[in-house]
């Protein structure tokens, strides 16, 4: 589990990886990789993640959510 940064996808607004995948695709870090149908969170590179934004801005709105611990 990450300590400063959570990832979620939400399944219900998630367009899946035959009709999206663009998350897997823009993530620098390797956040997201390739489920047979949806896009995978990759949990132990998660606090990698560089708050870029390029997943929130390529996917569906509300699809994607980067939940930053450190501000709880």
């Amino acid at each position: 589990m990450s300590e400063f940064i959570v990832v979620e996808i939400a399944w219900e607004r998630c367009l899946g990886i035959s009709q999206c995948g663009q998350c897997v695709q823009v993530c620098p870090v390797g956040i997201f990789g390739k489920g047979e149908e949806n896009p995978l969170i990759v949990e132990q590179n998660q606090d990698e993640c560089t708050l870029c934004d390029l997943c929130l801005e390529a996917c569906k709105p509300d699809a994607i959510s980067i939940i930053k611990r450190y501000e709880d």
